[in-house]
């Protein structure tokens, strides 16, 4: 497969890596659009959120879990975050592993774009 993030669960690609257990691996963003950007992916390949089966409920909430530790841990909880998942072409999804966005350490606008 050719996969970016599933090279990068695999260790075949570097990355900054900050975190990561059985289920999941968490890394910064390469292109940060905040101070504080992480991703957190599944070890599991699954490619857009269309994909997910009911299989997969229990690590989506371990992905959610791990973007709320993750932002305790980085000190941006307490003002707040943001968590993106994007799906599709229309909905700004660039590589189709799903992954989280964990956003935060400034201000964030909504409408986001």
């Amino acid at each position: 497969m050719d996969c970016l993030f599933c090279k990068i669960a695999a260790g075949t690609i570097p990355a900054k890596q900050i975190y990561q257990d059985d289920l999941v691996i968490a890394f910064d963003d390469i292109q940060p659009q905040a101070a504080q950007h992480k991703l957190i992916i599944p070890r599991k390949h699954i490619a857009t959120l269309n994909d997910l089966s009911p299989n997969d409920t229990h690590l989506i909430g371990h992905m959610v879990q791990t973007a709320s530790k993750l932002a305790n841990d980085i000190g941006i909880a307490h003002d707040g975050y943001r968590l993106v998942i994007n799906c599709n072409p229309h909905g700004g999804q660039a590589v189709y592993h799903i992954h989280v966005h964990l956003l935060g350490g400034r201000q964030l606008h909504w409408p986001p774009g």
